[in-house]
């Protein structure tokens, strides 16, 4: 092996190891926040409806500035943007644990700081580097990798949590949660971005204004964008809301954190599994396939008489769905597209799926208030099923003329 491929291939798995680090941070932070509704609830008077529109807000803005943070990316590398949204999670973090942590302050720590971090910091940013790394062939394995690496933060952060808050308190956690933040930081500075982006057409006149033109005037970006709002919705209103609703269905404590858990471990199989299915099957239909299996198990879930038997199933079914979205989604952005703009093309996607996740968090906290029960966004959540697995099924899996002509 040469010098050069071998430093290459080096390169390519620091890169590959610091982004699964760096979401493993982020998601397992970002993960527990409803495991301390209830000590925000007491300490610091904040209501349910108050809790889940700060979250929504953190949703919404993670969406927002995922594209810009995307641009930051494919112009100057994924360390740049990565290294600024660590910095902005430390920052609402501190703000948080700080004295100013009721009312705007609070929403500003937990919803306007850590919402732009999340931008930077969560599933796109590291992804998208990695997607750059690797060709067609094996794309969608690589950010599978880098997915599930989310998901043993998900695994193992309610775990963690659950055991911090009681030994130590939520003031105290959050000081733990700033200092795994810290480390995070540092893996940044070991993202590369490579100088010549793998797959497509790399030294195309093409600039980003043309790339988001190109892409809204394609029918299946609107059809991916439209479904992913779904899987916003899904998954916030789950992490969110579910200590709650574990509560009022009178189960016990301890299925609220298997529940988290579960997720977590079995996203990991989900994520891997959807990953590799992606490069030999239709990327349009195992998505249709996820999102009906989520309308199910969710039905399963909400219908059945309530008992931790069907709190454990409903973790490892759902976990199983939980971010088996992603890859191929990015694999269909990368496939369609090409790697040059997949931050930017990525982010706008994300954009969608955030803002069904404000809505997610948010509305299961309205609907809760005003009615005692989560059980209409349940019912929106398997109508939002029905509709993301029929959307999928007319996106075109063919790559644009400009990268056929390449």
């Amino acid at each position: 092996m040469s010098s050069e491929k071998f430093i290459k291939n080096k390169t390519v798995l620091v890169t590959l190891i610091s982004a699964c680090a760096i979401v493993i941070v982020s998601l397992g932070i970002r993960q527990t926040f409803g495991m301390f509704y209830f000590d925000f609830s007491t300490d610091l008077g904040i209501t349910l409806s108050q809790f889940g529109f700060a979250l929504g807000l953190q949703m919404l803005l993670w969406g927002v500035f995922g594209p810009w943070f995307g641009v930051i990316t494919d112009k100057y590398g994924g360390h740049i943007a990565v290294s600024i949204g660590f910095v902005f999670y430390l920052a609402g973090i501190l703000l948080l644990y700080s004295q100013y942590n009721t009312g705007l302050y609070f929403v500003t720590a937990i919803g306007v700081l850590i919402g732009v971090a999340l931008g930077a910091t969560a599933i796109s940013i590291p992804v998208s580097v990695v997607a750059k790394h690797f060709p067609q062939s094996n794309r969608t394995l690589a950010m599978g990798i880098v997915t599930a690496s989310g998901s043993f933060g998900y695994f193992i952060s309610p775990i963690f949590v659950r055991y911090s808050l009681v030994e130590n308190g939520w003031e105290n956690t959050l000081l733990i949660f700033a200092a795994f933040i810290v480390i995070g930081l540092i893996l940044a500075f070991f993202l590369t971005t490579p100088k010549n982006v793998v797959g497509g057409k790399i030294n195309d006149n093409q600039t980003a204004i043309e790339a988001l033109k190109e892409a809204f005037d394609n029918k299946s970006f609107i059809y991916l964008t439209l479904g992913f709002f779904v899987c916003g919705w899904h998954i916030t209103l789950v992490a969110t809301h579910i200590p709650v609703y574990i509560s009022d269905r009178g189960l016990p404590e301890w299925c609220t954190v298997t529940i988290l858990s579960m997720i977590g471990l079995f996203n990991i199989f989900g994520t891997l599994t959807s990953g590799y299915l992606a490069q030999k099957f239709s990327k349009k239909i195992i998505l249709s396939i996820i999102y009906f299996a989520r309308g199910l198990v969710i039905a399963i879930f909400i219908f059945l008489p309530p008992s931790p038997i069907i709190a454990i199933f409903f973790g490892m079914a759902f976990g199983f769905l939980w971010l088996s979205t992603v890859p191929p989604t990015m694999g269909l952005v990368g496939f369609i597209f090409g790697t040059k703009y997949i931050g930017l093309l990525y982010g706008i996607v994300f954009l969608s799926h955030q803002v069904g996740s404000f809505f997610g968090a948010y509305l299961g906290g309205v609907f809760h208030d005003l009615y005692g029960s989560y059980d209409y966004a349940w019912y929106i959540s398997i109508a939002l099923s029905v509709f993301a697995g029929l959307i999928h099924l007319p996106i075109i899996e063919k790559q644009v003329p400009r990268l056929q002509t390449a």
